[in-house]
């Protein structure tokens, strides 16, 4: 594939939908302040694209109430902040981390005198934030009648519905990580290791225009389900499985794909095994319907496995499936006891992995949930089995 070009900028009524969203979650959760340390969040609500990210000494922070946005920034920032016009305010601090937390609390002085307002911070459940103790600690030093909790419910909340903006960018990320597998399977012979497997996927993620290829996890493997350790210099075989989780990041946005590889020809129940699990996932997809619930959607799951014939999924995951935006993994959980709703905006990943006689079958299928239907964002699995010879 041709290189993509470098991503966009996040349209001004885009960017207008998100604050609107997140001030609503806040009214209904009765915080006045929303303070933001982590860069999924600050990016989300300013298109601010920064590379003082990777120091960790001058934090970036952002500010929200119901009337104004702010960005406390320390001032070797203000190049870059200074650019171009901006539509949120800046607050500059000289120094490091603990002039940065004063900054922030300085500000909540400054708009809530009486100290009696709520601020809620992003850190908790699949979100931790940049996490600063002086930022808690100041916040908390306040007194008054003025409490800080998580805003994590109302962030997922927020960023849970994704615009058609946000699924053109998961779609050109899809693409690239598919070409990235495609080619670098193509060009593969039996005895590659993982280690050079992975590269060759990572450099043709670059290469195609991702602006970051993260750690992919690697396995060859013929009933050494080892799913999490990093690649190493073991050689494919004849029979083993290439099992990759791999991910290219455009427009923040990453794409988060499982696909496998055979060693060789596949005996013939290999070939069943893969096209029925394959078949199961798409018509698993296919009948995702907005206001069904996650534990609908799995009781779907259950019923289609178990019509299959198949062999009990893998279980050491409670879930077959996730939702998906800017991190790798969002909520919802697909999941037997998840009542959460799915609505239209959603991003879904449905994965249900097989493990049979020392081989896996995995797919990772992507949609985005309409009140219509569902849209795929990636290409389907193949058909027939990967194989490298």
């Amino acid at each position: 594939m041709l290189p993509a070009p470098p991503s966009p900028d996040v349209p001004q009524d885009e960017l207008c939908r998100r604050l609107a969203a997140v001030r609503r979650e806040m009214s209904a959760q009765d915080a006045q302040f929303l303070v933001l340390t982590d860069q999924k969040n600050v990016e989300y609500f300013t298109d601010y694209r920064t590379l003082s990210w990777g120091y960790h000494s001058r934090p970036l922070f952002l500010l929200i109430d119901h009337k104004d946005i702010t960005a406390v920034a320390n001032r070797i920032e203000s190049r870059n902040l200074e650019s171009r016009s901006r539509d949120f305010s800046i607050s500059y601090y000289d120094g490091y981390l603990a002039e940065g937390a004063r900054a922030i609390v300085q500000l909540l002085w400054l708009r809530d005198p009486a100290a009696k307002a709520k601020t809620a911070i992003d850190y908790g459940q699949d979100m931790h934030g940049r996490g600063s103790l002086e930022v808690v600690d100041g916040i908390r030093s306040r007194g008054g009648q003025s409490q800080l909790g998580p805003a994590t419910n109302l962030l997922w909340r927020t960023r849970m519905i994704k615009s058609p903006f946000e699924a053109e960018l998961k779609r050109v990320s899809f693409a690239i990580v598919n070409a990235a597998f495609d080619d670098a399977v193509a060009d593969a012979r039996l005895g590659i290791t993982e280690v050079e497997l992975c590269r060759r996927i990572q450099s043709r993620i670059f290469e195609y225009g991702a602006e970051r290829a993260d750690p992919i996890a690697m396995t060859f493997c013929r009933g050494q389900f080892n799913y999490a350790r990093p690649p190493a210099m073991r050689p494919l075989e004849v029979g083993e499985y290439a099992w990759t989780d791999f991910r290219s990041t455009y427009g923040g946005y990453p794409a988060d794909r499982n696909r496998i590889a055979r060693g060789g020809e596949p005996e013939s129940w290999e070939i069943e095994a893969y096209t029925n699990t394959r078949a199961l996932t798409i018509a698993l997809a296919e009948g995702v319907k907005a206001g069904m619930t996650c534990g609908d959607l799995f009781g779907d799951f259950e019923r289609l496995w178990r019509d299959a014939g198949l062999p009990p999924a893998y279980g050491l995951v409670s879930r077959i499936g996730h939702g998906g935006g800017l991190d790798v993994t969002e909520p919802p959980s697909i999941s037997k006891d998840n009542p959460e709703v799915i609505t239209s905006g959603m991003i879904l990943h449905l994965e249900p992995k097989l493990e049979k006689d020392g081989a896996v079958f995995q797919f990772e299928e992507i949609i985005y949930v309409s009140d219509h239907g569902v849209e795929f964002l990636s290409d389907l699995s193949p058909e027939q089995i990967p194989v490298i010879n």
